[in-house]
């Protein structure tokens, strides 16, 4: 089965692999392998904010994010009221949906945080094209998925630290991730999509505890809230609130 294909949204696909955030399946790749990658029909898709990327039985897809946020939240403890989910947030270089290429008809809610642009493949015809043909793209990926799991420990998983430091050390991750610089002034990043709740759910504190950190960083200047959109006018003083 080919790789899903859709031209509602031409790019150049080219050079899409460059300057993605270290560590991602994209950042990975070498110019070699991306473009022998793109030479078996690879097309972009686009999709609206708050739409959700088509997984599971009926949508055996992996997806490789090229511009956008994501939320992916899965229910490890089920789906009852009051039990959270494990929310994390994946950006521009990362690859979702891998669980489908283990597990057939596998699928974790992933909702589109801002407009998405991404490239959509048959999770049987992404492991064929990996293994026989593209070894290196699969080594690319494992390397990629160990790098998500590690920051995934620092970042979601210090539940013991202060809440102030670990709205730091997410916000400055994002910044790192899925930021990009103001237009009014290049001092600044702008993350858009993750807000508050957001923000809350992925690290599991309550919303105004979130708030709460939130204030006391835009006290000291270090940021500004807007609706799902944080400006942070200092990413090294985020650093150093979340002891990195």
């Amino acid at each position: 089965m080919p790789p899903a294909i859709d031209t509602s949204r031409p790019t150049d696909l080219l050079h899409a692999h460059e300057g993605k955030p270290e560590g991602s399946f994209l950042h990975r790749l070498t110019a070699e392998t991306w473009h022998a990658l793109l030479q078996v029909g690879l097309r972009s898709r686009a999709f609206a904010r708050d739409e959700l990327l088509p997984m599971g039985p009926n949508h055996d897809s992996v997806y490789i994010i090229l511009e956008g946020v994501v939320r992916q939240d899965r229910y490890p403890l089920g789906t009852g009221a009051g039990i959270p989910p494990v929310t994390r947030f994946r950006g521009a270089g990362q690859l979702v949906g891998e669980a489908a290429l283990i597990q057939p008809g596998a699928s974790v809610d992933t909702r589109c945080l801002t407009s998405t642009v991404v490239i959509p493949c048959s999770a049987r015809y992404f492991n064929v094209l990996t293994e026989r043909r593209l070894p290196e793209a699969r080594l690319a990926l494992l390397r990629s998925l160990e790098d998500r799991i590690r920051s995934d420990e620092v970042i979601y998983g210090m539940a013991i630290r202060p809440p102030l430091e670990r709205v730091s050390r997410l916000l400055a991750h994002l910044a790192d991730t899925v930021g990009v610089p103001d237009p009014r002034t290049s001092q600044y990043s702008v993350i858009t999509g993750p807000g508050q709740k957001d923000i809350a759910a992925a690290l599991q504190l309550a919303v105004s505890t979130t708030e709460n950190a939130l204030r006391t960083l835009r006290y000291h200047g270090v940021l500004e809230a807007r609706y799902r959109q944080f400006v942070i006018h200092d990413v090294d003083g985020l650093r150093h609130l979340a002891g990195a």
